[in-house]
């Protein structure tokens, strides 16, 4: 497989398949990673579930795989959370072209919540670990996902940015490196903004970081 869009005649009777096996409680979604991480979603069924449509963006699990902070990404059987609330049984694959590149993801998302209401009785059915709980969020603008990556960068860090030293926001910069914040467009302002440094110290923070890390990483964008 080459491109998403080449198959989408092969894939989209395999989303519409597992959506129809599953129920309405089941999101099936196609992401094209080859484009701007702003608008990966090309298919997608039951989208009620996380609120999502096609041309919106993706999780942040996918921005690790990009980054290649995670080097394997299929991910079967987690436990994550909508930002309204549901609790959904997750399973996310990979596909690669024949480079070793990532070019897209199907994903399953399988809204379990009626089940846990119900858990002390039907434990056994409901089939999930809290032990395999994986922070995942779904968002329908990659801004929003950036906050929270913001937001996620802040708890790691301990402390509010007026009281961070350089070492604390060369640490911050990092953790959002390593999350692939800045394959997103024009992340790089909004870093630099809520840590209250100039472009030029961005950039020189990152070279700090790329330096030490081992040789053949992707280069992001800024």
């Amino acid at each position: 497989m080459e491109h998403i869009k080449e198959e989408l005649n092969v894939l989209l009777p395999v989303i519409r398949a597992i959506a129809a096996q599953f129920g309405e409680k089941c999101e099936v979604v196609l992401h094209d990673l080859t484009q701007g991480y702003e608008s990966t979603i090309v298919a997608i069924e039951n989208g009620h579930i996380t609120g999502r449509k096609v041309g919106d963006c993706g999780s942040n699990l996918g921005l690790e795989v990009l980054r290649g902070t995670v080097t394997e990404g299929n991910r079967y059987n987690y436990i994550t959370q909508t930002k309204d609330g549901k609790i959904l049984r997750s399973s996310s694959t990979y596909f690669k072209n024949s480079k070793g590149e990532t070019i897209g993801a199907l994903c399953m998302n399988l809204d379990i919540s009626d089940l846990l209401v119900a858990e002390n009785t039907i434990r056994s059915l409901t089939m999930h670990s809290l032990d395999q709980e994986v922070k995942e969020v779904f968002v329908n603008d990659v801004n929003d996902l950036l906050d929270y990556l913001l937001q996620e960068c802040q708890k790691e860090i301990g402390k509010p940015v007026s009281h961070m030293s350089k070492e604390d926001k060369v640490k911050a910069v990092q953790f959002l490196d390593m999350r692939g914040a800045f394959l997103v467009k024009k992340a790089g302002d909004k870093v630099c903004q809520f840590l209250d440094i100039s472009k030029f110290t961005l950039y020189n923070y990152l070279d700090e970081i790329r330096a030490s890390q081992d040789k053949g990483m992707p280069k992001n964008r800024v």
